[in-house]
């Protein structure tokens, strides 16, 4: 691995931190071999072919204590397709070239080639890794890191026994004919789900399939269960979302859930009965086993957000260790129905219930130097249907932002600035864009060290609906500032409706419909970052924007991040 340079303040207390952990506490490392390949797997009955890890689908889950080093050795099998694997909610503190993402920090993994990723999981808490080439994710290519705290340290909380809870939404269609109708002239979309997933499982209805392709009878489509609860215990469940489409709620029945941490950050708890998560986000939740032990419960997810389609609902079973109960038998109710699919209100009070826990949050700096202002509209750019930030669709060059900006390679990328703002006075954003906008891959240029806000200005599409966005950023957490109806105006709501007390850190929020979300970050992280919407469709139709900050003070570069566009025969 490349040496790395010297960083900037905030990143070396970081450093420093993970220097003293590995004195104390003995950092480890663990080194996983990982083979990507396509495979034959029926996760709600329908057989179709899934990318997995070592054959399975979603991947291992990843285990290690805060400061501890991982090193996965990623071969690609997949024999036609490159890849490339995202660690998201790690920062990559000096080592921004194993963030993962083809086209901006590293050229894709080829067929039959081995790429190494090694960094340090500096945080403790929950967090996902997943594919980030195309739209690669949407083919099974993910799965859940865990990063405990260093023996000694007290978490704010107890509990007797924790479980892993990945939540996703699966269809039957390949990446192949999705990418192909998104890029296409006439325009098809993904169509909703056919089904969501706990732990890799769903169910869909075997008589709505062609012959011979769907069986309920396959085991790897049983309805799981997700843990075996002792009365009067009380247990952590770490729980993450990477769908590809759908905002999710999440309940157990019967059951409360106490919300304690969110994308690595301890939160003032709150309880809830129904969890709304976004693509990209994690929540650790305390559940405590306090019903009828006598038989089981349901476990159950649920798309909102959208309208309602033929997806149906997730389901697990929570079984009880009780004498008499059967742990095999499905629970003697019906699932939990959940929230009412269209109820954006009660989706936003959420957002603003989490706070960041007295003592635990790292101090936000008290201004910004820099704001920008992004309106996110749906474009119609000759003939095709794209996804704009203040007017820019977002295309990865051939050569890698990172190689490119680091080597000097200034025709490799667009020069010009992407805009700071937009024309926030007189747009509607109630109507379709008036415009239809550019392609291109400008940079957002940050000064080192700086902060910066960012508000998210969400719209109507062009079929004049507003829909969730959860926007995700790459090698930082964001303070979450606040989430607003209407428009966001600069010279009000600024002050008005901005919460600099306790606002949460998290990598990923929501953007709900017809509203803004406003954050704030230290750009102290030497690399280039990708900051965008999760859901796979509209980042690949281009709603994204690319930060640098620092590049100079990056280390020499791996040869192994190169090959591609001007990087050939660098490799």
């Amino acid at each position: 691995m490349a040496p790395s340079a010297r960083p900037p303040v905030a990143a070396a207390a970081a450093v420093l931190c993970l220097w003293l952990l590995v004195a104390v506490g003995e950092a480890k490392v663990h080194h996983y071999k990982w083979d990507i390949s396509y495979q034959l797997k029926s996760p709600d009955c329908f057989e179709k072919l899934a990318v997995t890890v070592n054959g399975e689908a979603p991947g291992p889950t990843i285990h290690a204590t805060q400061g501890d080093t991982i090193v996965v050795d990623v071969h690609n099998k997949l024999e036609t397709e490159n890849t490339a694997i995202h660690w998201h909610g790690i920062r990559q503190i000096d080592t921004p070239w194993a963030d993962g993402v083809a086209g901006v920090t590293q050229c894709p993994i080829l067929p039959g080639e081995t790429f190494t990723y090694k960094f340090v999981v500096d945080r403790p808490g929950t967090y996902l890794y997943h594919a980030h080439y195309g739209m690669q994710r949407v083919a099974g290519l993910n799965g859940m890191i865990v990063v405990k705290v260093p023996d000694g340290i007290v978490e704010p909380f107890s509990y007797d026994e924790e479980h892993t809870v990945l939540l996703g939404d699966w269809w039957h269609k390949s990446v192949y004919e999705q990418a192909t109708g998104l890029s296409s002239n006439p325009f098809v979309f993904v169509t909703e789900p056919q089904s969501l997933l706990i732990n890799g499982r769903g169910t869909f209805n075997c008589s709505l399939a062609p012959s011979g392709t769907c069986n309920a009878s396959r085991p790897d489509c049983a309805l799981p269960t997700l843990f075996t609860a002792v009365p009067g215990k009380t247990y952590l469940l770490r729980i993450g979302s990477l769908t590809s489409l759908s905002s999710l709620s999440f309940e157990f029945e019967g059951h409360s859930m106490t919300v304690v941490e969110a994308d690595g950050h301890y939160v003032r708890p709150f309880v809830v009965k129904n969890l709304f998560i976004y693509s990209g986000e994690t929540y650790s939740v305390l559940v405590k086993a306090d019903q009828d032990p006598r038989r089981n419960y349901w476990a159950a997810s649920h798309v909102v957000g959208r309208t309602p389609s033929r997806t149906p609902s997730g389901k697990a079973v929570v079984s009880y260790a009780f004498n008499g109960n059967n742990p095999w038998m499905p629970p003697p109710t019906a699932p939990p129905a959940g929230p009412a699919w269209n109820n954006t209100a009660i989706r936003v009070e959420q957002s603003r219930a989490i706070f960041a826990l007295p003592g635990h949050g790292v101090p936000m700096p008290a201004r910004a130097d820099r704001m920008l202002l992004l309106l996110n509209t749906q474009n119609r750019i000759d003939g095709h249907i794209k996804w704009t930030i203040n007017g820019v669709s977002l295309m990865f060059p051939p050569t890698p932002y990172l190689v490119a900006m680091k080597r000097g390679m200034k025709d490799a990328y667009e020069q010009r600035p992407p805009p700071d703002m937009y024309d926030h006075v007189s747009h509607d954003i109630s109507a379709p864009a008036p415009t239809n906008g550019t392609v291109g891959s400008p940079v957002y240029r940050l000064a080192l060290g700086s902060v910066v806000d960012v508000v998210l200005q969400n719209s109507n599409m062009l079929n004049n609906k507003s829909e969730t966005h959860p926007w995700h950023l790459h090698g930082h957490d964001f303070w979450v500032l606040g989430h607003g109806e209407g428009k966001f105006n600069p010279a009000a709501d600024a002050w008005r409706l901005l919460n600099v007390r306790d606002p949460i850190m998290k990598n990923t929020v929501p953007l709900h419909p017809d509203g803004w979300t406003a954050v704030r970050f230290r750009a102290d992280n030497p690399g280039v970052w990708l900051f965008h919407c999760h859901v796979e469709a509209h980042v690949f139709m281009g709603m994204g924007v690319v930060f640098e900050e620092g590049v100079e003070r990056v280390g020499r570069l791996p040869s192994s991040i190169m090959g591609c566009g001007r990087s050939k025969g660098l490799h």
